[in-house]
């Protein structure tokens, strides 16, 4: 049986390791039934004659991956931005999210929301829906449909928030089973139990989420000690803990697949001990972080602590859908972090966040994120950023993209060696 092949040629950059970018200049990404087969600067000669897509001296890069996004908020981005976050939540976000009661105003959102992810090149991620289980249904079916890798949960929310979205426990558990039960056999998108934090769910709530975890297999994200306020409130609820993350360990909801953890900005030795051992990721969200003043990310520290790491959006906290804009933030708050906090922290550098968005945050849907064999060829082909008087190297190209580019940089978009974004480069078959 002949294997789907597809052949690109361009300057290939990726992510070896956390330090260390991999640059393969003028070169063939050969993909076979999805997957990449091999990179070579000379095409193997049982490819001769294979069409070939000739990018020229553009950049081929891993799509992104968004750990952190509230696909309901879509609406509300850029709004509000005046206000911190209480009276943002009161004033945009609840009343946003009860409109989704109605499933027509939710597919159009919806619909709208996962076209702009995927023309910024973000073709994995976690997503918040909202407590209606059918508008969150839907939303996970198309990006089932569509191939999306992601993770997708229908929110927990049973004390201390607005009567119009406030859940009994019963009705809250009985909704989350449905949403798992009925589509725990997906292949991409994948349910997940999406308690929004430990302040506006009973620990009664959590355990019984745990138990669904069990039952279903399904991880757990949720926002963690995003602020001090949040991180004294969960333990004045729950005073039997001795931090955040030990309210979910002792919920039973670290246990059960993928564990994500959105901010992280004011963890205790406690919380980056027992996020580590259950092999959490810990979100960094640089622009939301700036619009709401929560805090900075001891993003170098949590590395150097074996943390793993991602980086998201968090539309609408955040403003820019494009995780290629949160890669230069990054960095940009890692060096803030340092100057002003200079004991136990340090500055990143652009390869350590670019990892942080595809590789490492990648790894938690599989095999993509790179361009190395075996990894799915989910990838962004990004025009040369040269100017007319001075050529970069593609590295540098992936650089100035993250700090400048838009979507109308991105030529080409694929998943899983199909091509689902932009325009048709020059084909020819190499004699």
């Amino acid at each position: 049986m002949n294997k789907r092949l597809l052949i690109c040629r361009g300057n290939i950059v990726y992510s070896k390791d956390r330090d260390e970018m991999a640059v393969h200049t003028g070169s063939y990404v050969v993909v076979e039934d999805g997957r990449v087969e091999g990179i070579y600067e000379k095409l193997p000669e049982k490819f001769q004659g294979a069409p070939i897509r000739d990018f020229g001296d553009s950049v081929i890069i891993p799509a992104f991956s968004d750990l952190h996004v509230h696909a309901p908020q879509f609406p509300q981005r850029g709004l509000g931005m005046d206000l911190l976050l209480a009276d943002w939540l009161n004033t945009y976000t609840f009343p946003q999210e009860a409109r989704y009661a109605d499933t027509d105003y939710a597919k159009e959102v919806y619909g709208a929301f996962l076209k702009t992810l995927t023309e910024n090149g973000t073709f994995h991620a976690c997503i918040y829906g909202t407590i209606h289980r059918e508008a969150t249904s839907w939303l996970i079916s198309q990006m089932e449909k569509k191939k999306i890798r992601a993770f997708a949960g229908k929110v927990n929310m049973n004390i201390q928030s607005p009567e119009y979205l406030c859940e009994t426990t019963e009705e809250s558990l009985r909704e989350t089973e449905i949403f798992l039960e009925t589509f725990a056999g997906n292949r991409y998108a994948k349910p997940i139990l999406t308690p929004r934090f430990a302040p506006t769910c009973s620990f009664e709530l959590l355990k019984g989420l745990g138990r669904l975890g069990q039952k279903y297999g399904a991880g757990m994200q949720t926002h963690l000690v995003e602020s001090r306020w949040e991180a004294m409130e969960s333990i004045r609820l729950n005073p039997e803990c001795s931090c955040d993350t030990e309210i979910y360990e002792k919920a039973g909801l670290l246990e059960n697949g993928p564990v994500i953890a959105a901010h992280f900005i004011f963890p205790g030795d406690e919380d980056v001990r027992i996020l580590k051992k259950h092999g959490g990721y810990a979100v960094q969200c640089p622009d939301a972080t700036v619009n709401i003043i929560a805090g900075i990310m001891q993003t170098a520290h949590l590395a150097d602590e074996g943390i793993r790491l991602g980086l998201g959006s968090d539309i609408a906290g955040g403003h820019l859908p494009g995780i290629y804009t949160q890669v230069g933030r990054s960095v940009q708050l890692s060096k803030l972090k340092a100057f002003y906090e200079p004991e136990g922290n340090r500055a990143i550098l652009f390869a350590n966040a670019f990892y942080m968005a595809t590789k490492e945050g990648g790894a938690l849907f599989g095999k993509v994120g790179s361009l190395e064999p075996g990894y799915e060829f989910d990838a962004l082909v990004i025009r040369d950023f040269s100017d007319p008087f001075r050529k970069i190297t593609p590295e540098e190209t992936a650089e100035r993209f993250c700090y400048t580019g838009n979507p109308g940089d991105i030529l080409a978009g694929f998943i899983h060696g199909e091509q689902v974004t932009g325009g048709q480069a020059e084909e020819k078959a190499l004699c």
